[in-house]
Protein backbone atom coordinates (compact mmCIF):
# COMPACT_ATOMS: atom_id res chain seq x y z
CA UNK A 1 0.00 0.00 0.00
CA UNK A 2 1.25 3.47 -0.84
CA UNK A 3 1.40 6.20 1.81
CA UNK A 4 -1.79 7.21 3.52
CA UNK A 5 -2.77 10.83 4.07
CA UNK A 6 -4.69 12.52 6.85
CA UNK A 7 -7.48 15.03 6.36
CA UNK A 8 -8.61 17.12 9.31
CA UNK A 9 -12.29 16.73 10.21
CA UNK A 10 -11.98 18.65 13.49
CA UNK A 11 -9.44 18.99 16.32
CA UNK A 12 -10.12 15.45 17.55
CA UNK A 13 -10.81 13.54 14.31
CA UNK A 14 -8.76 13.03 11.14
CA UNK A 15 -9.91 10.98 8.15
CA UNK A 16 -7.36 8.45 6.86
CA UNK A 17 -7.27 8.39 3.07
CA UNK A 18 -5.60 5.77 0.85
CA UNK A 19 -3.42 6.77 -2.10
CA UNK A 20 -6.41 5.90 -4.32
CA UNK A 21 -8.57 8.44 -2.47
CA UNK A 22 -10.56 5.85 -0.49
CA UNK A 23 -11.61 6.78 3.06
CA UNK A 24 -10.26 3.77 5.00
CA UNK A 25 -10.71 4.98 8.57
CA UNK A 26 -10.48 7.74 11.10
CA UNK A 27 -8.03 8.73 13.79
CA UNK A 28 -9.81 9.87 16.93
CA UNK A 29 -8.18 11.54 19.92
CA UNK A 30 -9.33 9.42 22.86
CA UNK A 31 -7.80 9.72 26.31
CA UNK A 32 -4.80 11.62 24.99
CA UNK A 33 -3.88 9.06 22.29
CA UNK A 34 -4.86 8.80 18.64
CA UNK A 35 -6.89 5.64 18.01
CA UNK A 36 -7.43 4.29 14.50
CA UNK A 37 -10.97 3.30 13.64
CA UNK A 38 -11.10 1.30 10.39
CA UNK A 39 -14.06 1.63 8.07
CA UNK A 40 -15.18 -0.07 4.93
CA UNK A 41 -18.27 -0.45 2.80
CA UNK A 42 -20.32 -3.51 1.87
CA UNK A 43 -21.44 -4.39 -1.67
CA UNK A 44 -24.44 -2.04 -1.29
CA UNK A 45 -22.25 0.88 -0.18
CA UNK A 46 -23.32 0.73 3.47
CA UNK A 47 -20.70 1.74 6.04
CA UNK A 48 -19.00 -1.16 7.87
CA UNK A 49 -17.37 0.06 11.12
CA UNK A 50 -14.13 -1.84 11.76
CA UNK A 51 -14.12 -3.12 8.17
CA UNK A 52 -12.27 -2.32 4.99
CA UNK A 53 -8.69 -2.87 3.87
CA UNK A 54 -7.20 -1.93 7.26
CA UNK A 55 -9.57 -3.91 9.46
CA UNK A 56 -6.63 -5.73 11.10
CA UNK A 57 -5.33 -2.35 12.30
CA UNK A 58 -8.64 -1.31 13.94
CA UNK A 59 -8.03 0.24 17.39
CA UNK A 60 -4.26 0.68 16.81
CA UNK A 61 -3.03 3.65 18.83
CA UNK A 62 -0.49 6.40 18.18
CA UNK A 63 0.93 8.87 20.68
CA UNK A 64 1.54 11.64 18.12
CA UNK A 65 -0.31 12.81 15.05
CA UNK A 66 2.52 12.32 12.54
CA UNK A 67 1.33 11.43 9.04
CA UNK A 68 4.50 9.53 8.03
CA UNK A 69 4.60 7.46 11.25
CA UNK A 70 0.91 6.71 11.12
CA UNK A 71 1.04 5.74 7.44
CA UNK A 72 3.96 3.38 8.11
CA UNK A 73 2.24 1.90 11.19
CA UNK A 74 -1.03 1.22 9.37
CA UNK A 75 0.54 -0.43 6.33
CA UNK A 76 -0.50 -4.09 6.06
Amino acid sequence: MKPLTLQRVNDQVFAVISSQGEHVGNLKLIGGVWKFKAIGHDENGALVPGGGPLTERHNMTFTVLDEALISAGLQP
